[in-house]
């Protein structure tokens, strides 16, 4: 069970999930310590570690709009967070599979900061409600490369079994 630590509304971009200013900075070993830098007290719960890997974040519709970087979804996996949106920005989407996070599309989630929230199959429960909500989950494909922990590994994976290395 993990708790939902922050909510946004809908279109947040990913200049809010990793601002352009630090684009200097693109190690994912660097970018967490800028996930939602312009959210101060959000930043600095993820950073201090007072949110544990596995918290909950949700948002509404269109979360990772805007520019193409793949820093948004790098800084967000380094902090281990899960992300439960109504839907996604279609590049960030893909930036967010390559890289391996696991994304949970849930269109009529209804959850508040605080709440407990459990996966359960193809349902997001929430504990502290008790209501379920069904989500819509990866193809197959593209989920096997976030099972594998992205593209990169997922191609190694491939590769590695053909050849039987």
């Amino acid at each position: 069970m993990a708790k939902v630590v922050y909510k946004f509304g809908d279109d947040i971009s990913t200049d809010a999930i990793y601002p352009g200013r630090y684009m200097a900075t693109v190690l994912p070993t660097e970018t967490p310590q800028f996930c939602f830098a312009d959210y101060t007290e959000l930043n600095k719960k993820l950073n201090s570690g007072e949110y544990p890997k596995g918290s909950v974040i949700i948002a509404d519709n269109n979360f990772g709009c805007g520019s193409s970087r793949e820093q948004a979804a790098s800084t967000i996996n380094g902090h281990e967070l899960v992300v439960i949106a109504k839907n996604y920005a279609r590049i960030f989407l893909q930036n967010s599979i390559n890289l391996g996070l696991n994304l949970i599309t849930c269109p009529d989630l209804e959850a508040s900061v605080g709440d407990d929230i459990e996966l359960e199959g193809k349902e997001v429960v929430n504990k502290t409600t008790g209501k379920r909500f069904g989500t819509l989950p990866l193809p197959e494909a593209r989920m096997a490369i976030v099972e594998a922990g992205g593209l990169i590994p997922y191609t190694r994976k491939k590769v590695m079994e053909k050849y039987k290395v």
